[in-house]
């Protein structure tokens, strides 16, 4: 028995299609994936960073987006919707449209059960082919636990935060955000 073939997508069919919906949906080489509903644990947190980089960045030229802005993530072949963006300077969007940005500087995810492995593997490396890019944040939302990767002169250095007590140190954009900020009003910092 056989199968029938996939249709493949181009960007522009996704692009028009994903401006049109009442849902976002994500597209990679092709392909387009419908994005679930998050944990009240997930859009905490995210709006807990937003927030954060949004008070410390309020006099600099950067620019804070939570997860509503579309980040052409490699060429024309894949577009995602982190959960938080600084873009710094002019955002380079990809048409007129102005609702899909190539040039973040900061990327943060706030991984879920079903998307973590995505977000550390595949994901990454489709953003690490963004020149712009300088650091990719992971957050972790069932405890705390911050994976930060940074970019220096082409490589990529990799640290950890596990105490909430911590802070997450951001050298490219000059500030630092305690974890219990970013973790505010969430059940696990009282235990």
């Amino acid at each position: 028995m056989s199968s029938l073939p996939k249709h493949r997508y181009s960007a522009e069919e996704y692009l028009a299609l994903d401006r049109e919906a009442d849902y976002k949906s994500e597209y990679v080489t092709g392909e387009i994936f419908a994005m679930g509903g998050a944990s009240p644990k997930h859009v905490l947190i995210a709006g807990n960073t937003a927030r954060e980089f949004g008070n410390r960045l309020r006099d600099t030229n950067c620019q804070v987006y939570s997860a509503d802005l579309r980040i052409q993530a490699e060429s024309d072949n894949v577009y995602y919707y982190p959960d938080v963006v600084v873009v710094c300077g002019r955002p380079e969007y990809r048409d007129s449209r102005r609702d899909t940005v190539s040039n973040p500087l900061v990327i943060v995810e706030v991984l879920s059960p079903a998307t973590r492995n995505y977000d550390r593997g595949d994901k990454f490396a489709h953003y690490r082919r963004l020149d712009s890019l300088r650091d990719y944040i992971l957050i972790d939302q069932e405890a705390c636990h911050v994976e930060h990767f940074v970019r220096r002169e082409g490589i990529w250095e990799f640290s950890e935060i596990d105490d909430c007590q911590g802070s997450l140190v951001i050298p490219t954009l000059d500030i630092a955000i305690a974890l219990k900020e970013i973790y505010a009003k969430l059940e696990f910092l009282d235990d």
